[in-house]
């Protein structure tokens, strides 16, 4: 008998060697548009997530009090929903989205036996992410630090892993006060401190200026202590290209948070967040007559022609058991 329990037991070890951890969950992306004037021109664009490699999205179900129409960037590719009304007719109106998700964990350096989740892209494609922001410069002081720190390291992942470890250890993870959040890359290195958005832009434009393509990346966070709840705001996190591996992703500011999860976090992204879009200074579809969104993971009004403010939203998750099919987003 004590022979059979070993061997299940083995068994058991070297299925949890080889699965690869995931999350499901199901997300409600839910907002109003208020104090609208009856008669002006409405017009509502906001992110949708959906199916890649290491997320299988289904929307569950559509809550709209004006019709949607599905259309994506033409620069990034990311996907949308947008709603017109020509005269507005009401003063609020109120949109949803619940998803089911499923996310899984990725891993650029795996423990043996196991194997790597990668993103495999084209030189070309990644050679999209490596000039400016509007936030992000790729020249000046930012560039001479990321020099400073890469002297004598000749491989992309040593010099990733060098501006990886200058940000963590020169930053702190602080939204006290103003300036932090927008991802003004130059603020946030010189202040030291800020957020997601800040801690990534700083290592995205030193790696740019290192000629290394870098890429923003934002959705949200669902707490790993918690099975359901409202969640207050985004994460985002970034990625950079290596020719071996493609794109390989980080997220400083959750090392930062727990910090014994410091090498993971190079290389890896937890379970604990949904993906919504990509990049920088985005320009809508149809184009919004407004600047071009720093990102976009809210929702983005305008009325009569200029960006509207009077938006409440509200996301939460919950958990549930693995083993539903997931499809694609859409299907």
């Amino acid at each position: 008998m004590s022979k059979i329990l070993a061997f299940l037991f083995a068994c058991c070890l070297s299925v949890s060697a080889f699965a690869q951890p995931s999350r499901q969950f199901t997300f409600d992306y839910q907002f109003s548009v208020r104090g609208v004037t009856p008669g002006e021109k409405l017009q509502v664009w906001f992110p949708r997530a959906r199916t890649d490699k290491f997320q299988q999205v289904r929307i569950v179900s559509i809550t709209s009090d004006l019709p949607l129409k599905k259309t994506s960037d033409s620069k990034f590719g990311n996907s949308m929903f947008y709603a017109l009304a020509p005269k507005a007719a009401q003063a609020e109106y109120k949109f949803e989205v619940e998803y089911e998700v499923v996310r899984q964990e990725r891993t650029t350096f795996s423990g043996p036996g196991a194997k790597p989740k990668l993103l495999r892209i084209s030189a070309k494609e990644a050679g999209e992410f490596l000039g400016p922001d509007k936030l992000v410069p790729v020249t000046g002081r930012l560039a001479d630090l990321a020099a400073e720190q890469v002297k004598g390291r000749t491989t992309t992942m040593d010099r990733t892993r060098a501006l990886y470890d200058y940000v963590f250890n020169t930053m702190r993870y602080d939204k006290s006060g103003t300036g932090w959040g927008r991802g003004d890359a130059e603020w946030a290195c010189e202040s030291k401190r800020g957020n997601c958005t800040d801690f990534h832009s700083v290592f995205i434009s030193m790696a740019r200026s290192q000629r290394i393509p870098a890429r923003f990346e934002i959705g949200f966070p669902l707490p790993a202590s918690k099975t359901s709840g409202d969640i207050a705001g985004y994460h985002c996190w970034a990625e950079f290209y290596e020719p071996h591996y493609g794109w390989v992703p980080v997220d400083i500011s959750e090392a930062w948070k727990d910090q014994t999860k410091k090498d993971f976090f190079f290389g890896g992204h937890d379970v604990n967040r949904v993906q919504f879009s990509i990049g920088r200074d985005l320009v809508l579809n149809p184009a919004q007559a407004g600047e071009p969104l720093n990102y976009f993971i809210y929702p983005y009004v305008e009325v009569g022609g200029k960006k509207w403010e009077n938006v409440a939203n509200h996301f939460s998750f919950a958990d549930h058991a693995a083993g539903a099919a997931v499809t694609p987003a859409g299907k």
